[in-house]
């Protein structure tokens, strides 16, 4: 019987692992409506991803709950993400601050903390030239490199208040430019291969 009631705690303890993951997710996509899906589809390219790349379930899901949250931080930036044009030169460093928000918030949440790396360093580029720690190649997390792939293509294929979505083959040809300078190439090269599959 104790056997039994420890099993459906740790059921409980697990459904409201999920329902805080959803929860917060949906709130980010809340903050104006051409986020709306984006963390539910980044989540969706990411996992298809990570089983390509031949991680473990429980990697996989490590990989889904981090896409979900990988925009947590935006909450922090006190500004227009969306208007229309470019951000400007200050506006354009607020908004490179919200992978270090995005840690802020889940660190003091233990049961979050290992989609820290997928949150925090989803914007590190392959050549070293990304943000916010510069990290370069294989430094970075395999989380945040499949991230930012998947976070990529989705941000290039929906519709933004500066510009219309771009065509799925011209955001294809787009990565695979970047392959090897903003993307790890293994990483790139796998999902420009598979993602037909998922869109069919």
């Amino acid at each position: 019987a104790a056997a039994i009631e420890n099993a459906r705690l740790y059921e409980d303890l697990q459904a409201t692992f999920q329902q805080t993951i959803e929860g917060l997710a949906k709130a980010i996509d809340k903050m104006d409506r051409y986020t709306a899906g984006h963390s539910d589809r980044v989540a969706t390219y990411a996992v298809l991803l990570a089983r390509k790349l031949g991680l473990s379930e429980s990697e996989v899901e490590i990989v889904r709950q981090s896409a979900l949250m990988h925009d947590i931080g935006k909450i922090g930036c006190v500004l227009n993400l969306n208007k229309p044009g470019k951000l400007t030169n200050d506006e354009y460093e607020v908004f490179k601050k919200h992978p270090t928000f995005g840690r802020d918030i889940l660190d003091p949440i233990k049961f979050l903390h290992p989609l820290i790396p997928g949150v925090y360093l989803h914007h590190e580029r392959w050549d070293g030239r990304g943000y916010p720690l510069r990290l370069k190649g294989p430094d970075i997390p395999l989380l945040a490199r499949i991230i930012s792939v998947a976070d990529t293509y989705d941000a290039m294929t929906s519709d933004r208040a500066y510009r219309r979505a771009l065509p799925h083959e011209v955001t294809v040809n787009e990565i695979l430019r970047c392959s090897g300078s903003q993307f790890d190439p293994s990483v790139a090269g796998e999902f420009t291969e598979r993602i037909d599959t998922l869109l069919e």
